[in-house]
């Protein structure tokens, strides 16, 4: 009989997997929902030197009072921290490791860096000024603050209300002290549960590991396996049944696996969907510029279109994105409409870098600008995945210089994972401030779900606030559909959104 050891997430305890548990014995598996010390019921058991090393005696005790002979762990949210921690010191009992809607964590290494929002990890840390790093335990969230930890979709006001009137506060020690991960423990079988509402998902992980990632090597592993829940952080409430189906599987070495993607060419580096001639190409540091061929003097200066890639990119992948055959393809191909095509590389290499990125965009765009080649009065941008952030800056306040932005597959509002929320990349929000300036988006119908989200909020917003979008779609285009999509229902919608782009250019 399989066992399941059920470890929560901060400020929860046992009681949070309840009908998880139910579900699981009804199965003919048994269930053991975790309460460590401080938390749920044991709150009163906690002191000042209660910390992550705590919790994982409490677990290692657990496990050694479990008389079924194989294990599953299951850590959700901060519960992958100590469960790793026992699972390195009783590896012969554990058959498989779940990290479900929870982070990578690396040894030495606190729970506390991989909290999304740097609002509450500031807060957590004692850094803000606010609580002292003196006071050891820290208050649960308030019933509206929830979404800081991560997406609440499919939650209702009494789940909410439940959390709250139940959650404990949490012993600072058991988010500060590092996580000693032992090699065993990294060994084992694993299996990643993403709640596709809270920003992760499969093909994310894809991408990722297509980027050559050293850090997601064990990925391909084909002992990792892989679900995806369509629902918030908490599915262990918001959707039980689906939850146990899956850990049953999980247990059962059921899943996808990203082993079989690795033996074939990334999808970034496929070839792109037209064959566009080779143009002359400039390299001025981190910025590429594609020439028209052979213009007289009299036709310059030109207009400028500049791409903008997505991400986050792993810091020293080859070759780097502006030489990926997407930005390629697209700066020949304006070049070849008589406008100069402009890629760059900016340093978005985690979430956390969007400033630093969009700090890298306005030098680029400077750098253009200045180029005596390009009329500095006009000028596009157009952005691609991620990259939709960074438009958010150029959309609150447009510069008359900035004729038309255009998006392709954007992302347009922060995932709840990512901890932006309360940042300024948030162009579904910004959109208010465009005004008039034309907006060119390329639309994809296969779209991930939790990309998409975020195209329906802005296009929501930009209706409201009467900003001039255009929407150009693919109905069976795919995220990256240059390198993925060559069909003419693709090559059609690219030569659409290039000739709107550069009308408005021109206009």
């Amino acid at each position: 009989m399989t066992a399941f050891v059920l470890v929560a997430g901060s400020y929860t305890g046992g009681w949070v997997w309840g009908e998880v548990s139910d579900r699981l014995r009804e199965s003919g598996a048994e269930a053991y929902p975790a309460t460590l010390t401080g938390m749920g019921d044991r709150r009163h058991l906690a002191g000042p030197g209660t910390d992550l090393e705590t919790h994982v005696e409490d677990l290692v005790r657990l496990l050694d009072d479990v008389a079924e002979p194989e294990v599953v762990l299951v850590g959700h949210c901060y519960g992958i921290h100590p469960v790793l921690g026992a699972a390195g010191r009783r590896p012969e009992r554990i058959a498989r490791v779940v990290y479900l809607d929870a982070g990578m964590p690396q040894d030495g290494v606190p729970a506390l860096q991989l909290v999304p929002d740097p609002v509450v990890r500031d807060r957590l840390s004692g850094e803000d000024g606010g609580e002292s790093a003196d006071d050891w335990l820290l208050p649960p969230p308030a019933a509206d603050e929830w979404q800081r930890w991560g997406s609440t979709a499919g939650l209702s006001e009494a789940d909410l209300a439940r959390l709250t009137r139940l959650a404990a506060p949490q012993p600072r020690g058991t988010l500060t002290q590092p996580l000693r991960l032992p090699e065993a423990a990294t060994a084992l079988p694993t299996t990643g549960v993403f709640c596709t509402a809270n920003g992760a998902s499969i093909a994310a992980a894809e991408a990722m590991v297509g980027f050559g990632d050293p850090r997601l090597k064990a990925l391909v592993d084909p002992r990792v396996t892989f679900f995806e829940l369509d629902t918030g952080h908490w599915p262990m409430l918001s959707a039980p049944d689906e939850l146990a189906e899956v850990l049953l599987k999980a247990a059962a070495g059921e899943g996808y696996r990203l082993a079989a993607t690795v033996r074939e060419q990334p999808g970034h580096l496929r070839p792109f969907l037209m064959e566009v001639p080779e143009r002359r190409r400039e390299r001025i540091g981190r910025v590429d510029l594609y020439l028209p061929d052979g213009p007289a003097e009299a036709e310059l200066p030109r207009p400028a279109v500049v791409f903008v890639h997505g991400g986050p990119v792993p810091p020293g992948i080859d070759p780097t994105p502006r030489d990926w055959p997407t930005f390629v393809g697209y700066g020949r191909y304006v070049a070849g409409l008589g406008a100069i095509g402009v890629t760059l590389d900016h340093r978005l290499h985690a979430v956390t870098d969007y400033p630093r990125a969009a700090e890298d965009l306005a030098e680029a765009v400077e750098l253009v600008r200045a180029d005596p080649r390009v009329d500095e009065d006009r000028i596009a941008l157009w952005h691609l995945s991620a990259g939709g952030l960074l438009l958010a800056d150029w959309l609150a306040a447009p510069p008359p210089w900035l004729r038309c932005v255009a998006a392709s597959y954007p992302m347009l509002a922060p995932l709840p994972s990512w901890g932006l929320g309360g940042s300024r990349f948030r162009p579904a929000e910004a959109v208010r401030g465009a005004g008039r300036l034309p907006f060119v988006l390329t639309r994809v119908g296969r779209e991930r779900p939790e990309v998409a989200a975020t195209v329906e909020e802005f296009l929501t917003a930009a209706a409201d606030c009467g900003a001039a979008v255009e929407v150009v779609d693919i109905p069976q285009g795919h995220h990256g559909f240059e390198t993925r999509d060559h069909t003419d229902e693709a090559r059609a919608a690219v030569e659409r959104a290039a000739r709107s782009v550069l009308g408005h250019l021109r206009g």
